[in-house]
């Protein structure tokens, strides 16, 4: 290192050149991460694919199996599951026998950093109600991913809803209280 003394102050010019030089240089050899949003949309498409065979074929381990362990569900009418064991319980009525299930994507968004993801997409569903009539549905669903440590996609919040009308149910008669 070459030390010298200008008015009296130190300098290091071939310190501060080698230290810029290679900041320079190890800056320059930096490539951006590779942009991998294209094959990770794809691969959710093909997982949701997947799930949703999975859930036809009433496998309810098989369809839990898909979200992360610290997954929620937004099911309709019900409170949020939160963990596995209760997603489980909410799957197993669903695709339990008797019950005819699938959903298909129509859109997948991978966001910029490779780590988040949500897809969009249709269900039908027909299965018997608890008198054994039969009922069917057909909506609506949004799905968010995260790609785990593994790199393996998980969803972690799930949520759909009806595309049917709501059916009010006929008023509970109130009864008026008389005065004293």
């Amino acid at each position: 290192m070459i030390i010298s003394f200008v008015k009296g102050k130190m300098c290091v010019p071939a310190f501060c050149g080698g230290v810029a030089l290679l900041l320079l240089t190890s800056s320059c050899n930096q490539q951006p991460p590779a942009d991998t949003r294209a094959a990770d949309a794809q691969t959710i498409r093909d997982m949701d694919a997947q799930w949703s065979k999975t859930a036809g074929a009433h496998d309810v381990d098989g369809t839990v199996s898909y979200y992360s362990d610290d997954a929620v569900v937004l099911a309709p009418n019900a409170p949020i599951l939160a963990t596995k064991e209760a997603i489980r319980a909410g799957w197993a009525a669903a695709v339990g026998p008797g019950s005819d299930m699938s959903f298909e994507t129509s859109k997948v968004e991978v966001a910029r950093s490779g780590d988040l993801a949500y897809d969009v997409g249709t269900y039908a569903v027909s299965m018997k109600d608890a008198q054994g009539n039969p009922v069917t549905d057909h909506g609506k669903y949004i799905a968010v991913w995260k790609k785990q440590a593994d790199g393996k996609w998980k969803a972690v919040a799930d949520t759909w809803n009806s595309d049917l009308p709501v059916v009010a149910s006929a008023p509970v008669p109130v009864e008026k209280k008389k005065r004293k």
